[in-house]
C-alpha cells in the first residue's frame, strides 16, 4: 500500500511551491472577485518562505517537516490563509511526530488531523465555501475501505474527489471570510482557497505516483 518517505515529503512541498507560483494570477484573479485580490500572492510568497526554511529541516522527522512549515506559513502568508494552512499543517506534523515514513494510516492521519486544524481555526463547515470544500470528502474517502484499491487508483480518485469538490463551491453561497460580505453575489466563483487545496492535494499525488 502507498507509503509516503520523508524526501517524498520534501518534493511534495517543493512542488506545491512551483505550483503556487505558476498560478499566482489565477488564484488572485478568483480572489479579486469574491475577497482581497491577494490569494495568489500570498500563497506564492508563503511558500517561497517554506523552501528556504527547507534545508533547515531536512534531517529532521516528517513530523518536525510538517510543523515548520506551519508555523511559517502562519508568520509569511497575510489574510486568513496563513492561520487557516498554517494550523493544517502543524496539526498534520503533531499526528506523525517522530515518523520518517508514512503508510497509509499515517497518510490517512494526517489529512484527518490537517482537516481539524482547518475546522478548529476557521470554525468554517462542509457548504460554506471555503478550504474545507475541498478537503472534507478527500478525508471522507479516506475512512472508507481502501484495501482492494491500487495505490494509483488511491492516489487518483483523490484527486479527482477534491477536484468535483473544488468545483462545486462555484454555485455556493460564501459565508464565511470576506467573500460572505457580498452575500447573494459570491454565488458562482470559486472559492480561491478550495482551489489553492485541491492544488496541493494534486501535487501530493504526483509525487507519490511517481509523475512529479
Amino acid at each position: 500500500m502507498i507509503n509516503c518517505n520523508k524526501e517524498q515529503v520534501i518534493n511534495i512541498i517543493k512542488n506545491i511551491a512551483s505550483t503556487m507560483e505558476k498560478n499566482k494570477e489565477y488564484l488572485t484573479e478568483l480572489d479579486s472577485a469574491i475577497g482581497d485580490a491577494d490569494h495568489g500572492i500570498n500563497m506564492n510568497r508563503g511558500f517561497k518562505a517554506v523552501v528556504e526554511k527547507l534545508p533547515e529541516v531536512e534531517d529532521k522527522c516528517i513530523g518536525t517537516i510538517l510543523k515548520t512549515i506551519g508555523m511559517t506559513l502562519v508568520s509569511t502568508v497575510g489574510g486568513a490563509s496563513g492561520p487557516l494552512y498554517g494550523t493544517a499543517f502543524m496539526y498534520a506534523g503533531r499526528e506523525v511526530t517522530g515518523e520518517k515514513e508514512l503508510d497509509l494510516t499515517d497518510i490517512k492521519n494526517l489529512f484527518r488531523a490537517a482537516l481539524e486544524g482547518l475546522v478548529k481555526r476557521g470554525k468554517a463547515k462542509p457548504g460554506d465555501k471555503t478550504i474545507v470544500d475541498t478537503l472534507t470528502p478527500v478525508v471522507d474517502y479516506f475512512k472508507s475501505s481502501l484495501d482492494e484499491k491500487t495505490d494509483n487508483e488511491i492516489l487518483e480518485e483523490i484527486v479527482s474527489i477534491a477536484k468535483e469538490s473544488m468545483e462545486a463551491t462555484k454555485p455556493l453561497l460564501a459565508k464565511k471570510g470576506r467573500a460572505s460580505f457580498l452575500k447573494e453575489r459570491s454565488k458562482g466563483h470559486l472559492d480561491p482557497g478550495a482551489v489553492s487545496c485541491y492544488l496541493m492535494i494534486k501535487e501530493f499525488a504526483a509525487v507519490l505516483k511517481g509523475v512529479a
